[in-house]
């Protein structure tokens, strides 16, 4: 080696590993000198550096203040903590990696004289060179590993489950937590050992260490270095080829999930022969480092790549092609019944009670004596089309809106249990005019909506109307007193400032009051809902998290300020609970959450959280985005994973406070492994369910997105034996949903699962039930009902305790020999009767149009019965739809009324012996309509006052540009106006007088 140092600007290099005292260094390569910034420049830079820190500890230090209030800290530290963790142990590892093979390469620089070019560019910034691949493959490795600080938490606080895998009798804990760690480091330090190996040779080649003309050349440095890392890398993909092995059990494949027959008898044991011969060739690596030849480790490599197409590729293609293929019914069906009974462990179906029950399609009179319990709840108010009914009759002013669909519950109303539909009136600052949307109003004004609205699910007006039994602003009705302000609703605005010093003047506008002198009653937020703004550094780092100066300079912010943001129930739960997966739809309720009936009831919002794995041995994978979607998913949803899960738990319920914002979070299933491990990782902060009160438990239920992956799997996994199954003879799908248009050649979005109160054939009593229907599948083209899914979705009233029963799932398969007409029958066979047609194409040519609303079934009556609300609505800009008929059918017979009872016992030979009570009369119509009225004339004096305004604007424009048509237009206008403010101001005196 030569004495001279060959290193400028890195003299350790010289004589690293050589024992010898450091010389000094040789000349310098000549480098263009760049002018030092003057004070200016120095100024920018310190400047800009600053403000970058700043920004930055705007966005972490604001996050530690929403945790801290939140009292979730452990959440933040514990993730930032652990992706830390895995970041800087990543990121070292593979500095220290590349760092250590670079410079033991750069060694041998200047000993050879091939490439002396680029051993020159490289010797010219050896620092650089060095420190910048490490570097990057470093930073490389910290995105690949700090994201999955998950990974590491439950693999080190792992559970039980219980369950064993049907191939090697693990644990299903350690495929489920222990491989997918493995399985992220063995990968990570292959990767890692890889680039160093490569950048390694290439230094050695640049610095002629390896020579390949006139001849191949390597140097016995080179050899030796990158023989150790070639043995090495080798045993790496040995340890992947055994990795691979286990993970084929949670594969997704054909005809089923999991290892299959091929898998099992080649892929797997290919696998096995193919990390023995990594490991062969490690050794002969190692040896031919030092011995000089690399005939075998090459030669290895060739029986590597060629055993890789053959053993891991060939071997198990043919066994399937030839041996498997044609015997596929009796070879796969072992494995097929492992993923039967994996895919309905993994997914709660175990305890699935599966019937085959005959179904009359004949009606007759009485026949419906025995349901009066199922029948008294029948749902005639559809989720969706009633809410522009009460944005028109309950939303009292412009800047109050409610959600595109109400939540269905069920509530006790004068000591008698009835199902309810029920939504929140929100704040909405879109229904603002342009002159109003000022800081000051968006952030500190109209800063939280009121109350709730509850209708009865089975019951109308004689006008067709909801009948509520909690309405208008403030709120009045049955609900009993609860806390009506609403802070925190998925539809809040994005940030408020409130709270002030004791003793100030209220600025929050909490609801419109026509007795008030300013027309309006105010408020000041009393509790404890968002970090404080009482001080300069935190109001000035919300400032730079909101891009706002106003946020900072605007004298509505005082010591006593809160800010108010992520206001999302749902965004809420998820920073709490990370590990969770959440249901599409939180859902409002009033409930007395301490269990002390001397305290107000709380509105609170329920969200159902879900534990999920993708690593269940043999359990079929399904994408719960894809399978929730059906015809009434809607933009306003979201929490939904993307990726691919086959394990799911409803495990945790979660309230958050409509108020303060508070989240609670309770264990609903104390047997899931998945959440008993985070909650290791997370201790404390996951109540148990005797903590739950008797009211919050009574509005608690199944919840809709597992029910939906359920209802989707049980398509196909309804049959459970594993010959049956593989044939797929008997393959159900869900119903395409027949209220919704589309065009031709388009499938319709399927059929969404519906709440009812009902009784299954099996079931002891009528409960609050989640349910689905399923016509035939495969390549059948019938549209017959095939199958009817219910679970019991009632959970009691008993603080602390769930009702026996809860989640019990039935399934009710009809005979092929039982024709029932399934959803699209029945829709179709409603469009086309004659009487019905008559009178609903009249409708929809009369300035009015028909909505068809959710189409239900129900098991009554030794049959299937179904039933449709028909509403009309006029053309109208102020029109909403109106309940004018129902449509019910059973087997071929259709019944069409303005009335449920009226329409049942057409279908049921005049007399249906049904207990229904749709109509509200006497004092429950004049009080479930009066509030209506009230709100009705509000909206209408709102719409002329704003009328008025746009003829007096255009009544100006066109006087000052002497268009006097136009101008008497205007006037015209705006008397007509005027006189329709006069008339609703009357009509909403006499709608108070009559209250």
């Amino acid at each position: 080696m030569s004495s001279n140092n060959q290193f400028p600007g890195f003299p350790d290099f010289a004589n690293f590993g050589s024992g010898r005292p450091r010389r000094p260094s040789g000349a310098k390569p000549h480098l263009p000198k760049f002018k030092k910034p003057g004070p200016l420049g120095i100024t920018v830079i310190v400047l800009a550096a600053l403000l970058l820190v700043i920004a930055l500890m705007a966005g972490l230090w604001t996050e530690v203040l929403w945790y801290s209030q939140l009292g979730y800290l452990q959440i933040l530290f514990t993730q930032w903590g652990s992706a830390a963790l895995m970041g800087l142990v990543g990121f070292a590892l593979a500095f220290a990696i590349v760092v250590v093979n670079v410079i033991l390469a750069m060694r041998s620089m200047g000993a050879r004289s091939a490439n002396s070019e680029y051993s020159k560019t490289i010797m010219g910034k050896p620092k650089l060179f060095t420190f910048g691949i490490a570097s990057l493959v470093g930073i490389y490795s910290v995105l690949k590993l700090a994201p999955s600080w998950s990974v590491l938490q439950v693999a080190l606080h792992s559970t039980p489950f219980g369950r064993k895998d049907p191939i090697w009798g693990f644990d299903l804990s350690f495929f489920t937590f222990q491989l997918p760690l493995l399985d992220l480091l063995s990968s990570a330090i292959l990767a890692m050992v890889a680039t160093a190996a490569v950048a390694t040779a290439v230094i050695y080649y640049m610095g002629g260490a390896i020579q390949v003309t006139p001849k191949v050349h390597v140097a016995r440095r080179a050899r030796i270095h990158l023989g150790i890392l070639a043995g090495i890398l080798s045993l790496l993909v040995g340890v992947r080829y055994i990795v691979g092995r286990f993970n084929m059990l949670a594969q997704q494949g054909k005809p089923t999930d999991g290892a299959m027959y091929t898998d099992i008898n080649a892929a797997l044991p290919a696998n096995t022969i193919l990390a023995v011969i990594s490991a062969l060739i490690a050794v002969l690596f190692f040896v031919a480092a030092f011995k000089g030849t690399w005939r075998l480790p090459v030669a290895g490599l060739v029986v590597l790549v060629v055993s890789s197409l053959v053993i891991g590729f060939g071997y198990p293609m043919l066994m399937q092609r030839f041996k498997v293929d044609p015997n596929a019914k009796q070879l796969e069906s072992t494995y097929i019944q492992h993923n039967i009974d994996a895919t309905l462990a993994a997914f709660g179906m175990e305890d699935l009670e599966y019937k085959t029950t005959s179904a009359t399609t004949k009606a007759e009179a009485g026949q419906l004596a025995e349901d009066q319990a199922s029948t008294s709840q029948i749902r005639l108010l559809d989720p969706e089309i009633i809410s522009p009914t009460v944005r028109q009759l309950q939303q009292s002013r412009p800047y109050y809106t409610f959600p595109e669909q109400f939540a269905v519950d069920r509530y006790n109303v004068e000591g008698e249990k009835s199902d309810t539909v029920i939504a929140v009136r929100d704040i909405n600052q879109d229904g603002l005019s342009k002159g109003q949307r000022t800081w000051v109003n968006d952030h500190t004004v109209y800063t939280h909506g009121f109350g709730a609205v509850a209708a009865f699910g089975n019951k109308v007006t004689p006008d067709g109307l909801p009948a509520y039994w909690e309405h208008s602003i403030p709120s009045r009705g049955k609900m009993g007193e609860y806390e009506p302000r609403v802070y925190f609703s998925p539809r809040s605005p994005e940030y408020s400032v409130v709270g002030a010093p004791k003793g100030a003047s209220p600025q929050e506008l909490d609801y419109p009051d026509d007795n008030a002198e300013s027309g309006q009653v105010n408020n000041t937020f009393k509790g404890n809902g968002g970090p404080s703004l009482g001080n300069f550094w935190n109001k000035f780092l919300y400032a730079l998290r909101f891009q706002s100066t106003d946020l900072f300079f605007s004298d509505q912010v005082n010591e006593k300020s809160q800010i108010l943001y992520d206001r999302d129930p749902s965004l809420r739960v998820a920073k709490a609970a990370p590990y969770l997966t959440l249901d599409r739809k939180p859902y409002p309720a009033v409930v007395d959450t301490d269990g002390d009936p001397k305290t107000p009831k709380r509105l609170v919002w329920i969200v159902d959280g879900y534990t999920t794995s993708n690593a269940y041995p043999y359990a079929e994978h399904v994408s719960v985005e894809s399978v929730t979607d059906d015809s009434r998913t809607n933009d306003e949803e979201q929490f939904t994973p993307r990726n691919q899960i086959n394990y799911m738990r409803n495990s945790v319920k979660a309230v958050v406070d409509a108020y303060d914002g508070s989240v609670s979070l309770y264990q609903w299933d104390k047997n899931d492994p998945v959440l008993r491990t985070w909650q290791k990782v997370f201790p404390g902060k996951i109540k148990p369910i005797s903590q739950i009160s008797g009211d919050l438990m009574a509005h608690l239920r199944y919840p809709e997105d597992l029910f939906k992956v359920q209802r989707k799997l049980l398509e196909t996994y309804h049959v459970t034996q594993a010959e049956k199954f593989y044939t797929g003879g008997d393959q159900w799908k869900l119903s395409e949903d027949p209220t919704v248009s589309v065009p031709k050649n388009v499938s319709a979005p399927v059929q969404p699962p519906y709440y009812l109160t009902m009784k299954m054939p099996s079931q002891p009593s009528a409960e609050f039930s989640l349910t689905s229907v399923f016509i035939p599948g495969g390549g059948s083209k019938r549209a017959a009902m095939a199958g009817f899914l219910a679970v019991d979705s009632e959970t009691g009233s008993t603080a602390g305790k769930v009702r026996e029963g809860y989640g019990k799932m039935r399934l009710m398969a009809l005979p092929s020999s039982t024709t029932v007409p399934g959803p699209g029958q029945v829709q179709n066979n409603f469009n086309s009767d004659q009487r019905v047609s008559k009178e609903l194409n009249l409708q929809d040519q009369q300035g009015t149009k028909v909505l068809r609303g959710n189409l239900l079934t129900l098991p009554v009556g030794g049959g299937l019965l179904y039933i449709q609300p028909v509403y009309v609505q006029s053309t109208g800009t102020t029109s909403y739809p109106q309940l004018r008929s129902v449509l019910t059918s059973f087997g071929d017979k259709v019944g069409f009324a303005p009335t449920l009872e009226e329409s049942l016992n057409q279908v049921f030979g005049g007399d249906a012996a049904a207990s229904t009570s749709s109509v509200v009369g006497g004092e429950g119509a004049k009080e479930a309509t009066a509030g209506q009225k009230e709100q009705s004339a509000d909206q209408k004096l709102q719409g002329a006052l704003q009328d008025a305004k746009a003829a007096i604007e255009s009544g100006n424009k066109a006087l000052a540009e002497q268009k006097w048509s136009e101008y008497g237009k205007a006037q015209d206008a705006l008397k007509k106006a005027l006189e329709d403010a006069v008339n609703a101001d009357k009509e909403r005196a006499n709608a108070k007088a009559s209250k």
